[in-house]
């Protein structure tokens, strides 16, 4: 993508199901889940850069030691720098020490038996370590601990954060992130008390005895379901319970992504699938997929247990950009699917060179479009496998050697047109400073298309802003001199804010929102738009499962080819010597490639729960309003 989009976020949860020692003995250490930590949240780093942090949960320590460890850090480098800090723990042990896992158990920080791991990427301008996970609710005893990291956000914070006034509460933050944990840190505390009131009236447990009674006893399904009960948005929670119960849990839509490989030494819960494939070397098949509402819940005993905690939504919508752009294509079927999501744009991209292949250079903007650009080209190759084959058999036996050789040397030309150079970082502080700068992340093969000949087609994965494009990707490409440039998007126009966590939030940001606009102005139907905010107004106030998204009727006027040259004519710099035609994926090929991925509320408005309704509605007044904020 040439204007790459942040994401929110990527988790990691293992838990050891052997002591330690048989780690030490079968793998030669016992920092075996923190190595595999490091690896599975190093393999996710895509998923998060401004941020990672880590916890890690003791379940034998005694009584007066430390049994919760958490390190955090921001910027791209927070990885390196949290694991730093945790091995630094043990440089000063002596080599026996160290490699004895009762000692380390015993007196080190971090040797524990349960991981959590979380990177970020903050979709709500909110940032600093106070706002990176995991999250942690201290209290002095063990089953009233709690820490939290997730890839998750929420449309109806207000909503969590009055039901937290009204359970007397008095929270001291309104983001998401707290207000969550403090649901989720009630939602405990109310049933440690009642496990407490029950176990020590009933049976006249006390002591450690009490507590042991109450972590085998602990209802986490009761906690996650109540607490969660009306939460709306998108999202994947990993929680550890300091008496050493662990949970991961997925939201009843599917919005987010979670997967999860266990067996009688470790389970593990990520947020992609190829990242424990490759920390653990299975195979595909191995993994499964946490389903929708589901968590899989780990009992501090090792018992595993798969709880539907929200029944599945009717209208299950899987994030479609995960397969577009965000997850690791090395998934067996994101592979599979950006190919085809490749091969699907052949019509498309046959009406827009005139068929005229010949006179054709293929190439990608790198590097998330290449996959795409291999399904392309092999559509092309078997296209053009049918011509050959169509002419030869129309010349029948009078085809003569010569003839042949011209039909069988016809072939795609493909070539590595773009080239995506060093990521330069911009000083300049004057606008058109940093526009200039901007304008050479990118360069070009030179001579690689025939000047004034070639048509140039380029495919890249999505579309959003367009800023890239006008500002280096169109102009460079025309210093190759192509006939025509068709740059390709392999989905569909971005037409609505994201409100599950990707950086989509303002109306004003999207190049076909602008283009929409314009063509209101350009056939006198501006006051469509004042007839749309007249009716976002007033909806406002009412409860979110009553508002409608009309901002759908600010498009309805006009055909996606409408919008598609309108965009092509705003972001074709001044100056550009070659036509220029942009190419978007169909909603329904994107639904053909991605069959179990189908939430398209960016690109169809269809939100699937009703917060995304009033998140548009509130991002369109905003607009019309003048404001520029998430």
């Amino acid at each position: 993508m040439t204007e790459p989009l942040k994401h929110e976020c990527g988790i990691v949860m293992i838990r050891l199901l052997k002591p330690l020692e048989y780690y030490q003995k079968k793998y030669g250490s016992w920092q075996y889940g923190l190595n595999k930590l490091y690896l599975l949240m190093e393999k996710q780093h895509n998923r998060g850069q401004e941020g990672a942090g880590l916890a890690v949960v003791k379940l034998d320590s005694p009584p007066g030691s430390e049994f919760i460890f958490r390190e955090r850090a921001t910027g791209s480098s927070a990885i390196s720098e949290i694991f730093a800090n945790v091995y630094q723990n043990f440089e000063k042990v002596s080599a026996d020490k160290l490699n004895d896992p009762e000692y380390a158990s015993l007196n080190l920080p971090f040797a524990g038996e349960l991981f959590l791991g979380h990177l970020r990427y903050s979709t709500t301008g909110k940032s600093g370590l106070s706002y990176v996970h995991p999250f942690l609710r201290r209290n002095n005893w063990r089953s009233r601990n709690i820490t939290l990291a997730g890839n998750f956000n929420m449309t109806n914070v207000d909503e969590l954060f009055q039901d937290l006034l009204e359970e007397g509460q008095h929270p001291r933050n309104f983001a998401d992130t707290f207000v969550l944990l403090e649901s989720l840190g009630h939602g405990l505390d109310r049933e440690v008390q009642f496990q407490y009131d029950k176990l020590s009236k009933e049976k006249g447990l006390k002591g450690n005895a009490l507590n042991d009674a109450i972590a085998e006893n602990l209802d986490v399904h009761f906690m996650l379901s109540k607490a969660s009960a009306h939460w709306d948005g998108g999202f994947t929670i990993g929680g550890l319970i300091g008496c050493g119960d662990g949970f991961v849990y997925r939201d009843p839509w599917g919005i987010r992504p979670a997967f999860y490989y266990h067996d009688d030494e470790i389970v593990v819960v990520a947020s992609e699938r190829p990242v424990i494939q490759t920390a653990l070397n299975r195979d595909v098949e191995d993994i499964k997929e946490l389903q929708p509402g589901q968590a899989i819940i780990i009992k501090k005993n090792g018992a595993i247990q798969f709880s539907q905690i929200q029944e599945p939504k009717k209208n299950i919508a899987p994030c479609s950009f995960e397969r577009i752009y965000f997850s690791r294509g090395s998934d067996a079927d994101i592979y599979k699917e950006r190919k085809e999501l490749g091969k699907l744009l052949l019509p498309q991209i046959l009406k827009a060179i005139d068929s005229d292949i010949r006179n054709t250079v293929f190439s990608f903007i790198p590097n998330t479009a290449e996959v795409a650009f291999f399904g392309m080209t092999e559509a092309f190759n078997k296209h053009m496998n049918d011509v050959k084959l169509r002419k030869i058999t129309q010349k029948g036996s009078s085809i003569n050697e010569e003839e042949l050789e011209r039909i069988l040397s016809m072939r795609v030309r493909t070539e590595k047109v773009v080239i995506k150079d060093i990521k330069l970082r911009t000083f300049i502080a004057q606008d058109s400073g940093r526009d200039d700068l901007a304008a050479h992340v990118y360069d070009i093969t030179y001579d690689s298309v025939k000047p004034y000949e070639d048509n140039l087609v380029v495919i890249d994965d999505s579309i959003v802003r367009g800023t890239t494009l006008k500002q280096s990707i169109i102009k460079m490409l025309d210093r190759a001199h192509p006939k025509k440039i068709i740059v390709v998007s392999s989905s569909p126009q971005i037409r609505y804010p994201d409100c599950y966590g990707i950086d989509m939030s303002r109306m004003s940001e999207f190049a076909a929102f602008r283009a929409a606009i314009e063509l209101l102005k350009e056939r006198g139907m501006e006051s469509l738009v004042d007839d749309v905010y007249k009716k976002s107004v007033a909806q406002k106030n009412k409860p979110k499962e009553e508002i409608i998204n009309y901002v759908k009727e600010i498009y309805a006027p006009f055909t996606d080819e409408d919008i598609s040259v309108k965009m092509a004519e705003m972001l074709t710099p001044a100056g550009t010597k070659a036509e220029v035609e942009l190419v978007f994926q169909s909603i329904e090929n994107l639904h053909k490639a991605c069959p179990k991925n189908n939430g398209d509320w960016y690109f169809s408005g269809n939100y699937p729960t009703p917060g995304g309704n009033r998140m548009v509605n509130t991002a369109f007044i905003n607009y019309v309003e003048g404001i520029e904020r998430r």
